[in-house]
C-alpha cells in the first residue's frame, strides 16, 4: 500500500461516500475533495466537508497510518495548522493541532471496495512485466489512450522546453545558434549526438555566418573542429580541407580541446561522421538565416525541401578520406529528416512560439501527425501489446510514458493506469474491504 494510492482514491472518489463517520463517530459529508497538491505541504488544499452539521472549509492531509503525522513531523510545521480532516488507511494516534484540539480522522479503508483494492495490487505485482499495465494495456479504450498520449507528447515538448531555454542562454539568447547547436548534434543521432553537439558549441556562429559562402570553408571548419583533419594522409581532398582548417582556425581563433572526437565504430557507412558533417556543411551553405525559414514553415513537406541536401561531390565515391566506394549520392535520407523535425525542429518551434506569447499546440500536433511513427525498441513493444502508435506524436508521446510514468510506477498519475483501476472496479454499492 502506498500514499499514491489513497490520493488516487481520494482525488476520483473511488469510495463508498453514502453514510461516512470520523472515527470519533461525528457524521461526514465531503462537498468538495480540493486540489490535489503535488508541492510540499498538505495533499489536498481549499476542500470543504460538512462535519456533525458545520461547514469546513481547508486542507486534507492523507497517510497510510494515522501515527504518520508525527512521523512526518507535521505537529510543528505550521502549513498544517489548516487541516480539516486527516483521511487514513489505518488510524493509530489520535492527531491534536497545537491548540490541544484533536484533527477529524476519516478512516477510508472500510470504504473502499475490494474490486479497487485488488485492481491496485495487479496493476503493481510485477511479475517480470515490462510494463505494470501489461496484460491490460490491450483492453484500454482507444479514446482514452489518444487522449492520454496527446497530453503526454505536449509535456514531453514542454520538458524539451526547459532544456532548449538553458541552451538558449549559454548563446546569448541567438535562436540561430541554438537552431544551429540542435540540428548539429541531431545529424550525429545517437552515437554521434553528444559529439557534435560539442563540436557546434565550439564554433561561434558569427564565424558559421562567414563562412556559409564558402561550402569548403563550412566542410574545413566542421571537419577540422571535429579532429578529423589531423595528422597526414596523401588523399587530396583531405589535403585540401586540412589547409582550409588550419587558415580559418588562425583567422578565428578556434580551439577544439573540449570536442568529443566522434566515432566510426559500428556505424554504417552512410552514417559515418565525415558524410554526416559535409551533409550539414550543405545544409548551411548559403543561407546562414536557416531559423526564420524553419520558423516560417508550416508543413512537412516544406521541412522535406529544406533538408533535401547532399554533400559535396567528393564523398559521391567515398565514405572517408582516401577510402574509394561506389558513386553515390550522399543525400539526407527521409528517415533522418524525420528525425531532424521530431527532435529539433517541433521543440523550438514549440519553444520559440512559447517565449513569444503564442499557443503553438494545433500547429505543432498538426506537424507531428503528419510525420510517421518512430520505430525504435520503446515503440515496437507497445505496438505489440496494442497496436497504437501511427505518428511521431504518438510515438513521442509513449517514450513519455515509458520514461516518466512505467518506469517510475507513476500508475495513478497515468490516464490508462487509472482506467484500468476503474474498469474492473464495481459501484460503489460493491462490497467492501
Amino acid at each position: 500500500m502506498k500514499e499514491d494510492f489513497l490520493h488516487y482514491v481520494w482525488k476520483f472518489q473511488k469510495f463508498d461516500v453514502g453514510s461516512l463517520y470520523t472515527s470519533n463517530g461525528e457524521i461526514l459529508h465531503i462537498k468538495n475533495q480540493g486540489s490535489h497538491n503535488l508541492n510540499s505541504g498538505p495533499d489536498f488544499f481549499n476542500a470543504q466537508i460538512e462535519l456533525g452539521g458545520q461547514l469546513w472549509a481547508g486542507n486534507i492531509e492523507i497517510h497510510i497510518k494515522s501515527s504518520d503525522w508525527y512521523a512526518h513531523g507535521h505537529e510543528t510545521d505550521s502549513a498544517y495548522d489548516n487541516v480539516i480532516l486527516h483521511v487514513v488507511w489505518e488510524h493509530d494516534a489520535e492527531i491534536y493541532r497545537n491548540d490541544g484540539s484533536v484533527v477529524p480522522t476519516f478512516i477510508i479503508k472500510e470504504h473502499v471496495p475490494k474490486t479497487t483494492l485488488g485492481q491496485y495490487k495487479q496493476l503493481f505485482s510485477k511479475e517480470n512485466k515490462w510494463i505494470n499495465c501489461e496484460n491490460d494495456f490491450k483492453e484500454t479504450d482507444d479514446f482514452i489512450i489518444e487522449n492520454w498520449l496527446e497530453r503526454l507528447y505536449l509535456e514531453r515538448l514542454q520538458k524539451k522546453e526547459e532544456i532548449l531555454l538553458k541552451e538558449l542562454k549559454a548563446t546569448q539568447n541567438h535562436w540561430e545558434s541554438l537552431l544551429f547547436r540542435m540540428l548539429c548534434k541531431n545529424f550525429g543521432l545517437k552515437v554521434n549526438g553528444d559529439s557534435f553537439f560539442s563540436i557546434a558549441k565550439s564554433i561561434d556562429f558569427s564565424v558559421v555566418k562567414k563562412c556559409s559562402h564558402e561550402r569548403q570553408d563550412l566542410e574545413a571548419l566542421l571537419i577540422g573542429q571535429a579532429g578529423l583533419l589531423e595528422g597526414e594522409a596523401e588523399d587530396w581532398y583531405f589535403k585540401t580541407l586540412k589547409s582550409r582548417y588550419e587558415y580559418l582556425k588562425y583567422k578565428f581563433q578556434l580551439n577544439n580541446e573540449n570536442v568529443v572526437v566522434p566515432k566510426f565504430f559500428r556505424l554504417r557507412p552512410p552514417n559515418f561522421p565525415t558524410v554526416r558533417l559535409a551533409q550539414f556543411a550543405m545544409l548551411y551553405f548559403g543561407q546562414p538565416k536557416l531559423f526564420s525559414k524553419v520558423i516560417a514553415a508550416r508543413h512537412v513537406h516544406e521541412f522535406y525541401e529544406l533538408f533535401n541536401v547532399t554533400s559535396s561531390e567528393y564523398w559521391d565515391t567515398h565514405y572517408n578520406f582516401g577510402i574509394g566506394s561506389l558513386q553515390r549520392k550522399k543525400r539526407v535520407s527521409k528517415s533522418l529528416m524525420d528525425l531532424l523535425i521530431i527532435n529539433t525542429v517541433i521543440p523550438l518551434k514549440f519553444c520559440y512560439g512559447m517565449q513569444n506569447g503564442k499557443d503553438v499546440s494545433e500547429e505543432i500536433l498538426r506537424l507531428a501527425f503528419s510525420i510517421s511513427s518512430e520505430d525504435n525498441t520503446i515503440v515496437k513493444k507497445f505496438n505489440s501489446l496494442k497496436n497504437i502508435s501511427t505518428n511521431a506524436g504518438q510515438s513521442q508521446a509513449l517514450l513519455q510514458l515509458k520514461s516518466e510514468y512505467c518506469e517510475k510506477n507513476k500508475c495513478l498519475h497515468c490516464a490508462i493506469g487509472n482506467a484500468i483501476i476503474g474498469s474492473q472496479a464495481k459501484s460503489r454499492g460493491s462490497r467492501l474491504v
